[in-house]
């Protein structure tokens, strides 16, 4: 491959590079220093720093789109490993969330798809939040927190479905 393409391939192995280089706030020398290190591109940093310039024009800049959704918080839900006849609010595989537990599920119904929930979970984890489940499927988002972190979840669920990031990369 070339250094360009090579370039390239390291921002989209980064999604923070990538994020940080859509939006215009990624310093390219020293992102080159760390990506000719950290991705081992071979030439030199000047080189792979016009790389990422040219790249960076190539890109559609950052943007954001609000999700209408209605988000709402249901505690005492709880874990398991066999949700066959426990009415599972969530179910992946073997394992489901039922209405009975130590923990709270925020939900979030209507416009909603795997990058509202990706939002949704970024904004979480840069809270501390533990999300012990969560899943999209149709118009329904359901993120599984300890109960404690229910009324922050709700909050920041809110805020990252206001501001979901488009998904437009090339």
């Amino acid at each position: 491959m070339s250094l360009a393409a090579d370039t390239r391939e390291a921002v989209r192995s980064r999604p923070f590079v990538f994020d940080a280089l859509r939006a215009g706030l990624l310093n390219h020398s020293a992102a080159a220093d760390w990506l000719s290190e950290a991705a081992d591109i071979g030439g030199d940093s000047d080189a792979v720093a016009a790389a990422l310039r040219r790249f960076r024009e190539e890109l559609p800049p950052h943007a954001t789109e609000d999700r209408t959704a209605v988000v709402s918080m249901r505690s005492g839900v709880g874990l398991t490993d066999s949700p066959e006849g426990d009415s599972p609010l969530l179910r992946v595989a073997d394992a489901g969330v039922v209405p009975e537990g130590d923990h709270t599920a925020v939900a979030a119904t209507g416009d909603v798809d795997a990058a509202a929930l990706a939002a949704v979970i970024r904004r979480l984890t840069l809270r501390n939040v533990e999300i012990a489940a969560a899943g999209v499927a149709g118009d329904a988002l359901v993120c599984v927190v300890g109960r404690p972190d229910g009324p922050d979840a709700v909050r920041t669920v809110e805020a990252a479905l206001d501001a979901v990031p488009s998904a437009d990369p090339p």
